[in-house]
């Protein structure tokens, strides 16, 4: 995506389910756990890079022994950051204790993160400052064992100042108002009502305090505590957490937004954000990897026992698909396949651009994650190119001679690798005046291999805000000094704001929006603008169920081509001497891509929760008073 978007956050869970001494004796380390950990982790460090966090649990200790612990890191390499403390702390033991070599017992018990389970998190920070108290996993401590909780998880919501009142009524006084802090305590509060609860029915039958302990460990009823706790979230997620005695959970968002897959056999259970990490790491095939059902939790009792359980009633399922065009690892069955029907669906629009003109057109792609559907893409225009050869041996086939079979079968698609990322730069400036020329840079061209005859076709992920398209690519494409530039998002169009996860909180910062609001104002139709804040400034008050996009009114008036060509206008300065089109995947197109994640909000203004149109109205409001601030 060559305007960067930053995705909010991937989890690893991992419960090992033997003794460590049987890790020991198969894969010759009591640290195995913490070895797949950062596997776990480094695998998705697609999905988070400003800071990562790992927590670990002994199960069964003795009183006064320390049994969590929790390093974090926001450094430029978090997650070799915090790894290289673990092992930093694991060496500094094994030198000073060197009787600990073959002694496992010795090893879980005076060694941090040498533990039976860990919860690890990779983090985009989407707002707020980047600072160590922002990054997961999340840690609130009680002396009672049952009820310290860690939690970390892939989310946003959309109602946080509900749920922070939620808390107040409560009789709690959060730290700030923010979804991660307010979630973590919504959960703790109902962990409480549990633990008293049951620690009550252990009094009332003769138990002392030590005595009732693991009773309440076993009985604890994770299920109950998520329901009453997640009654009012609105927003995607997938959550996960570790409570201090051993059981673990991770629950999904109803609609399926936000992804979590699980494996399990008689040696662990893991949780990941993505399938391919846990195929990989622990080396299983894609049939035996589950995909959490939405709206569901899988919960792993401190005794080993993994269990399924509805928490949320189900919504029609609405799972992200950002997450197949972009997010996701490229290396999973499904995705692969999707993607490269991205670029195969938007073929025919591509074709029509070039007026059907592969002899003398150029096909690539930018940046390196749009690779796969420019696979896609070429397969589809050598389908074209083949069907053509076809066309003519057939129509020459009365006399159709050796050599002019050889010159129709030698005619071949034009691809290249035309622009290179120069990794040693990084867009690290931010002011307006400085990064512009830095963004230029970034990429390096291929020269020589395009003539002033030539049609370029760059196939990208998405077209989001249009700044990088504008400051660099389309003027580096230029110099190339093509007769045409087609840049092909395998994306629809990005008109509204999303909240689940993704940070594309404003809509001025999405050049869809900026297009149509250029289209109102040449057609004298600004009238519409007025009219759409005052509906949704009516709907302030209205409970989030009654709430309407009226957003959508803004690009009613406009067919999707408009909107496009007015894109491709303004992201065009006035010294680019090529002539450049801008081509948009279709909302049909896509679903046909990924039938299986249905999510396209941004692209259609269709929200999977309540509390979607109440975003997008808010931010439409903001947008229009000229307020610089988050819509949720």
């Amino acid at each position: 995506m060559s305007d960067a978007l930053k995705h909010e956050c991937g989890i690893a869970l991992l419960r090992l389910k033997k003794p460590l001494e049987y890790y020991k004796e198969k894969y010759g380390t009591a640290f195995y756990g913490v070895q797949k950990m950062y596997l776990l982790m480094e695998k998705q460090h697609n999905r988070g890079q400003d800071g990562a966090g790992l927590a670990s649990i002994k199960l069964d200790v003795e009183p006064g022994e320390r049994y969590i612990s929790r390093v974090r890191s926001n450094q430029t390499q978090p997650i070799q950051d915090i790894f290289a403390q673990i092992n930093q702390r694991i060496n500094e033991e094994m030198e000073q204790h060197p009787e600990y070599q073959h002694d496992v017992a010795a090893q879980k018990a005076n060694i941090p993160y040498i533990g039976e389970l860990f919860l690890g998190h990779v983090r985009y920070g989407t707002f707020g400052k980047n600072s160590i108290e922002s990054v997961h996993p999340f840690l609130r401590q009680n002396n009672w064992m049952h009820r310290n909780l860690i939690v970390a998880g892939n989310f946003n919501m959309t109602n946080v100042k509900e749920l922070f009142e939620d808390l107040v009524r409560l009789g709690q006084h959060p730290k700030q108002m923010a979804d991660t802090v307010t979630v973590m305590e919504k959960i703790g509060h109902f962990l409480d009502d549990e633990v008293t609860d049951l620690y009550q029915e252990c009094k009332n039958d003769g138990l002392s305090k030590r005595e009732a302990s693991p009773v309440i460990a076993e009985k604890l009823n994770i299920g109950r505590i998520l329901r009453r706790a997640s009654k009012n979230w609105d927003g995607g997620y997938a959550m996960a957490g570790l409570l201090g005695h051993g059981d673990a959970f991770v629950t999904r968002d109803p609609a399926g937004i936000r992804p979590a897959f699980y494996y399990q056999d008689d040696e662990i259970v893991v949780v990941a954000s993505e399938r391919p990490v846990i195929q990989t790491v622990f080396n299983v095939p894609f049939e035996e990897i589950k995909e959490i059902t939405p709206g569901h939790a899988i919960i792993v009792k401190k005794d080993g026992r993994v269990i399924d359980e509805q928490i949320r009633e189900a919504l029609p399922l609405k799972a992200c698909s950002f997450e197949r065009i972009y997010f996701s690892r490229g290396s999973d069955a499904e995705i692969y396949q999707e993607r490269k029907n991205l670029g195969k669906l938007i073929m025919p629009a591509v074709l029509d651009a070039v007026n059907d003109d592969t002899d003398n057109t150029v096909f690539s792609y930018i940046p390196n994650t749009a690779e796969t559907s420019f696979y896609g893409m070429v397969e589809a225009a050598n389908d074209f190119l083949n069907q053509r050869k076809i066309a003519d041996i057939l129509a020459n086939k009365e006399s159709l001679s050796a050599e002019k079979l050889q010159e129709i079968l030698s005619v071949k698609l034009r691809s290249e690798k035309i622009a290179i990322k120069d990794v040693k730069l990084r867009t690290f400036i931010t002011e307006d005046s400085s990064r512009d020329d830095m963004v230029a840079h970034v990429y390096d061209v291929t020269y020589g291999v395009i003539k002033p005859t030539d049609n370029l076709v760059i196939i990208d992920d998405s077209i989001v805000r249009g700044t990088t398209l504008q400051k660099s690519i389309i003027k580096m494409m230029d110099r190339l000094n093509p007769k045409k530039i087609v840049i092909v998002s395998s994306a629809p169009q990005i008109r509204y704001p999303d909240c689940y996860g993704i940070d594309m909180a404003k809509l001025e910062g999405l050049v869809a929006f900026r297009a149509a609001m250029e289209l109102l104002k040449e057609r004298n139709l600004l009238h519409i603008v007025e009219e759409v804040y005052q509906k949704s400034k009516a709907q302030e008050n209205f409970h989030d169920s009654e709430v309407v996009n009226y957003v959508k009114e803004i690009y009613a008036p406009f067919t999707d081509q408009e909107i496009s060509d007015k894109i491709a206008q303004m992201l065009t300065e006035s010294s680019v001497k090529a002539e450049v089109k801008i081509i948009f995947q279709t909302v049909e197109n896509l679903h046909k891509a990924c039938p299986k994640n249905l999510g396209d909000w941004y692209f259609t203004g269709n929200y999977p929760t309540d509390g979607g149109n109440r975003v997008v109205n808010r931010a439409f409001m903001n947008f229009y008073e000229g307020k610089d601030a988050r819509a949720y």
